[in-house]
């Protein structure tokens, strides 16, 4: 069930799994969309992957903010309130509260756990980049990163570099004839969401 919500002035999706029930913790996966979807109505990530081709979308509510600037960074201060607040939702699971992101929203989900990094388990990140000198924030959060061997958009290196240092907990999956589009077969493989659920704090 999605439904569509404001907190202050940011507008967002919850994705609510089957049976919900009020009062229930569940684990939580924390999205932030590509630069696909920013601006305009909130409608234009209605139909993105993580909830439209997920096929575990009833192992987790899934909370996916609309950025309406340009890039996350415009709103990156509203972004970690309402992270914070989503956190502390009476639904989540803080033992299992996941980020995942594409793009310029898998930048945004990297600086989201940089900058909140005792509250995030585990991650999957698709084609995003960051400041990797600052990777070892993240040691203690499990990352599994996605990229297409041919993306011109944004380089494999990018990911490279975070995944080298973050450390042991981080794995670089590399796709073979994928240009800048690996957010599709990543949201489709129920192995990456069963990973995740099997990372707790």
């Amino acid at each position: 069930m999605l439904v569509s919500k404001k907190y202050k002035k940011l507008k967002y999706y919850v994705s609510y799994p089957e049976g919900y029930e009020e009062g229930k913790k569940y684990p939580v996966l924390f999205y932030t969309h590509g630069s696909g979807g920013r601006g305009g109505r909130l409608s234009a990530i209605k139909r993105d992957e993580v909830y439209s081709v997920n096929p575990c979308v009833n192992d987790f509510i899934i909370v996916m903010p609309h950025c309406e600037s340009d890039s996350w960074f415009d709103v990156f201060s509203e972004l970690i309130d309402f992270c914070k607040y989503i956190h502390d939702s009476p639904f989540t699971d803080k033992s299992r509260f996941y980020a995942t992101g594409v793009s310029m929203g898998g930048y945004a989900c990297y600086q989201l756990m940089m900058s909140l990094p005792d509250l995030f388990t585990a991650a999957l990140v698709c084609c995003g980049g960051g400041m990797y000198w600052n990777g070892a924030r993240l040691k203690d959060i499990w990352v599994r990163a996605f990229h297409g061997k041919d993306d011109k958009v944004v380089l494999p290196e990018e990911s490279a570099k975070m995944v080298a240092s973050i450390g042991e907990r981080a794995e670089l999956i590399l796709y073979d004839n994928t240009a800048h589009d690996c957010w599709t077969a990543t949201y489709r493989n129920a192995e990456n969401y069963k990973w995740l659920l099997s990372k707790t704090k």
